[in-house]
């Protein structure tokens, strides 16, 4: 009921416990009691009443993200990157020129010799030539581990290198400088007695075909190859 209803009771009920007062002769103590009691009863109604119609308060607001639709992120948008492609830096590769052994001094011609041996793995190169040699040009060990003794001859192409010195060769290149390989090198050719010889002794003969090839890298090294045999060349024709 509204507040002002409770209020009205509560005057009807002091008015009736006046109007007994006067008709039975209560005492004022008695009253007074009797009075505070109504009176407490009637103002614990009021509040009770007053409380129910007291509009519900607020409703508290809910927690961040408490209770309500989760949305998704949206997705990120992929990017494409275009890299430029890497410019690697290219190397001209010069090839090696080998000098013209027709063109060289006979100590130019046993320095080039010594070059290819050590182009080609040989270690302890050394140019020994000149008087007193014995014969020995180039000393040098192989990749295998092997003495390699050198006689160079600087020839021209109508000098072949002849059985004579050979047999010079033959006589110092074992005996005297050890030799596991023993090595005639020229920029000519051999007389067939002299290959002859070679083969005998076991002496490997280089002529100007297969010292190009072995300059060039197209032939075997002359530690690799058998004494005086003829090597797989291109036509000579074509040199």
């Amino acid at each position: 009921c509204p507040a002002w209803a409770v209020l009205l009771l509560l005057g009807v009920a002091m008015a009736l416990v006046l109007g007994r007062r006067g008709r039975s002769g209560f005492s004022t103590a008695r009253l007074a009691r009797r009075t505070t009691h109504a009176l407490e009863q009637a103002t614990a109604t009021a509040l009770d009443a007053l409380d129910a119609e007291r509009p519900a308060g607020p409703v508290p607001a809910p927690r961040s993200g408490a209770g309500l639709p989760t949305m998704a992120a949206p997705a990120a948008e992929a990017t494409t990157v275009e890299v430029p492609p890497m410019e690697v830096p290219t190397t001209e590769v010069t090839a090696v020129a080998f000098p013209d052994h027709d063109t060289l001094s006979p100590d130019e011609f046993e320095q080039a010799i010594a070059d290819l041996c050590v182009r080609d793995g040989c270690a302890e190169v050394e140019v020994v030539g000149g008087a007193g040699d014995l014969g020995a040009d180039v000393l040098a060990v192989a990749p295998d581990g092997r003495r390699l003794v050198i006689q160079c001859k600087r020839y021209g192409e109508d000098n072949k290198v002849g059985s004579e010195e050979l047999q010079r060769f033959g006589g110092t290149c074992f005996t005297v400088h050890e030799a596991d390989v023993a090595i005639l090198v020229t920029s000519s050719d051999f007389t067939a007695p002299a290959a002859d010889y070679a083969e005998q002794c076991g002496i490997v003969c280089v002529d100007q075909w297969r010292l190009r090839a072995w300059s060039e890298g197209t032939g075997p090294e002359p530690w690799a190859a058998e004494p005086c045999a003829e090597p797989e060349l291109p036509d000579r024709a074509s040199w």
